[in-house]
């Protein structure tokens, strides 16, 4: 079979298949909409531009040192702009005095063409009227069906005090059916001083030496917040120096041990582990300076060993560690690997991980999730990636076919179902 049949062949499935998006940042307008202050559903032209991988990228152009340049920019002063006056500075600087070529460039260019809209504007004028006419829960709809998502998982951090607020001011606010619940807990391993201080405020009687009633306490604070929120799913973000076992840090482990482990069995919930943020290497750029750093794929390892029983899904941020990470989930049916995080989700890594995945994994990990903080970014991040595993699949079929084995549209179908919603749905059922 030539290529171009096979291609077609993928490109057809992949336009059928419904996607479970099952890591995203994005809410149900009930949260909020921008640009009311204080909304948790950002979306709209504004927000997409000033998506922190812009911000980044437009002091690589505006330096925040004149270096003898006349067109420095301080970061205090870039910061005490208005969220419009930000999106005007960078489209200049980035999509009409350069060509915008970057991935995150590119992405904005792809949502404004799926809306219908043109990307060529030298002004945003023309954008945010459009925008201003939508309304956010029938554009929510719009955005799903235009990118095929089904369901959107939102990331729910419970020491956010907005969130918390939201949550606690109203109990129905998690029961638009578009979206599903994730208790995002992250304080509780990385800063267990600080989150115990917390949960004493809130009600909790803990202490800083992990007792027996504190961790009685602690799992009665996460078995409430999962029952809240009905969350499908437990959530941390942790940095490359995390380790559990050796030379880790006590506090996460008997937090692990004591708590998290205990609840998410008995839950049958996944714990979901994004491990490789090295945050605030440039404080002055917000959410824009942080970066990456290689992980510790062993105490994945150690932790889907020991806790035979439960479940973990793991997205590592560096390039370096994928391939250790895949031999991992050979060897332990309890580990689910998912998506291309952040800084690898760009299409020339997306495509070399998804091939290294493949070759390794069949089809039995979860090929990616958008990641998306804008609503909007559903659009151009589905439509990039689909473009690159349609490339990889499409590679792999002609591999097998050219051993005699004939792959049928059935075959075709299957997997990519498999990849994009029913991997995550079924592993959320074990």
């Amino acid at each position: 079979m030539d290529r171009d049949t096979m291609q077609h062949r993928v490109d057809s499935a992949l336009a059928r298949q419904p996607i479970t998006d099952m890591h995203t940042h994005c809410y149900p307008p009930g949260f909020g909409a921008s640009p009311a202050p204080g909304g948790l559903l950002l979306w709209g032209i504004d927000e997409l531009v000033t998506y922190h991988y812009l911000i980044a990228e437009v002091y690589r152009v505006v330096p925040a040192e004149s270096g003898g340049r006349s067109n420095a920019l301080d970061y205090e002063t870039f910061w005490q702009w208005s969220r419009a006056e930000q999106a005007d500075h960078i489209w200049k600087h980035l999509f009409v005095d350069r060509t915008p070529i970057s991935e995150a460039c590119r992405g904005v260019l792809t949502a404004l063409a799926k809306l219908g809209l043109d990307p060529n504007e030298k002004s945003l004028d023309p954008y945010r009227c459009w925008f201003a006419q939508q309304a956010p829960s029938e554009y929510i709809d719009r955005v799903m069906e235009l990118s095929n998502v089904d369901s959107i998982t939102m990331t729910n951090p419970v020491f956010d005090d907005r969130e918390r607020q939201a949550w606690l001011k109203d109990p129905t606010i998690g029961d638009d059916p578009r979206f599903s619940a994730v208790l995002r807990i992250d304080p509780l391993l990385c800063d267990w001083p600080g989150a115990a201080r917390k949960l004493c405020e809130w009600g909790y009687d803990v202490g800083e030496e992990f007792t027996k009633r504190t961790c009685d306490q602690v799992r009665r604070f996460l078995t409430d917040w999962l029952d809240r929120m009905k969350a499908i799913y437990v959530a941390v973000s942790l940095p490359p120096s995390f380790r559990y076992g050796e030379s880790g840090d006590p506090f996460a482990d008997r937090f692990i041990e004591a708590c998290l482990t205990p609840v998410c069995a008995d839950r049958g919930l996944p714990f979901a582990m994004m491990i490789g943020s090295r945050r605030g290497v440039n404080p002055a750029l917000g959410d824009a300076g942080d970066m990456v750093g290689k992980a510790d794929v062993q105490s994945v390892v150690r932790l889907c060993a020991r806790f035979a029983k439960n479940k973990f899904l793991v997205t590592m941020l560096s390039s370096e560690n994928q391939h250790e990470l895949c031999v991992a989930a050979r060897k332990f049916g309890n580990l689910m690997i998912f998506g291309c995080w952040w800084f690898v989700n760009n299409p020339s890594i997306i495509d070399r991980i998804t091939r290294e995945r493949m070759e390794l994994l069949g089809t039995s990990f979860i090929a990616q999730h958008s990641d998306a903080r804008i609503l909007d970014q559903l659009l151009y991040k589905w439509d990039h990636s689909l473009k690159t595993i349609a490339k990889v699949l499409t590679d792999k079929y002609l591999d097998v076919a050219a051993s005699g084995f004939n792959v049928t549209d059935a075959h075709i179908a299957h997997d990519v179902s498999l990849l994009l919603r029913e991997n995550f749905r079924e592993f959320l059922r074990r």
